[in-house]
């Protein structure tokens, strides 16, 4: 097996864990570094992510490393959280057990794959990257608001003065758009999630629209115009004469999976309604039975 491996190369916490996987597969896998994991054995060589050839790639950081990991390759993930949140991590490293029994059941094939919905966008005519969790459209100029024009298949449905738009995969439901006021989407649902960003004049409702559709959005005033952001990271500028397309990605995020555990990880992160009220997290890997 060839083991691609990414981490965080500004977490100490995430490189020590990069440098014990590298020593528990030890033979028995091939590893293949990315640029971001070069300091973990500078012997090895190492490569751009788009150029990992490998069969399954370990990210090890947070949800940023993870979307990363998602953004640049195509190979199945195994998420690891190094970080604060890491909604999407497959692997807590604040149980002891769990990080090594994970590996060892990842070399002995002990896992399965989840596919999720990924999101595509154009300006015009001009594709963008796909995001995994959302696109948000906000005022090209800091601390204002814009005006936006909402359409769905190419027909105009209103405008909307806010500080910006969100348009969410089920994945993304959970991350900025939860925190405006946007529903939790089961991750096995495909589904489009357009939520506003401190809308005004309106109260913060959330459409949920089947995957199927697309949605146009465009500043109707020419300045200061309006930004696209895939993921949190990349900016894309746009303006009225060329409006931005949101619609269901054509390919799929691919995660590694040991078990079913959606419910679980929400409410280990306090993120569904009643989680303050519960403090089971409820199992671990390392509480399966060990592989054979």
């Amino acid at each position: 097996m060839r083991i691609g491996l990414t981490a965080h190369p500004d977490k100490p916490k995430a490189l020590d864990l990069a440098s014990e996987l590298v020593r528990i597969v030890g033979s028995r896998g091939e590893i293949v570094l990315s640029d971001e994991a070069a300091r973990v054995d500078p012997s090895r060589p190492h490569r751009p992510l788009e150029q990992l050839d490998c069969d399954v790639l370990v990210a090890i950081g947070g949800d940023g490393t993870f979307l990363q990991a998602l953004r640049r390759s195509d190979a199945p993930l195994l998420p690891i959280n190094a970080g604060t949140v890491g909604v999407l991590a497959e692997i807590e490293t604040r149980r002891p057990k769990e990080f090594e029994w994970a590996i060892e059941r990842l070399l002995k094939g002990f896992y399965f794959l989840e596919e999720r919905m990924k999101l595509a966008a154009e300006i015009g005519r001009r594709p963008l990257p796909d995001a995994t969790n959302e696109f948000v459209i906000h005022s090209a100029a800091v601390a204002k608001m814009g005006l936006f024009e909402v359409a769905f298949d190419g027909q105009v449905a209103g405008r909307l003065r806010a500080d910006g738009l969100i348009v969410a995969s089920p994945t993304g439901s959970t991350a900025y758009a939860l925190s405006s006021r946007g529903p939790i989407v089961d991750s096995s649902v495909d589904a489009l999630v357009l939520t506003a960003i401190a809308p005004f004049r309106t109260d913060p409702r959330a459409l949920v629209l089947e995957p199927m559709r697309t949605i146009r959005l465009r500043p109707v005033e020419p300045k200061p115009g309006a930004v696209v952001v895939a993921d949190g990271e990349t900016e894309f500028p746009f303006s009225p004469s060329e409006p931005v397309t949101i619609y269901r990605s054509p390919r799929r995020a691919v995660l590694l999976r040991f078990g079913s555990r959606f419910f679980q990880r929400l409410r280990g992160k306090r993120i569904l309604p009643w989680s303050e009220e519960f403090a089971e997290e409820g199992p671990s890997i390392a509480d399966l039975p060990p592989p054979a």
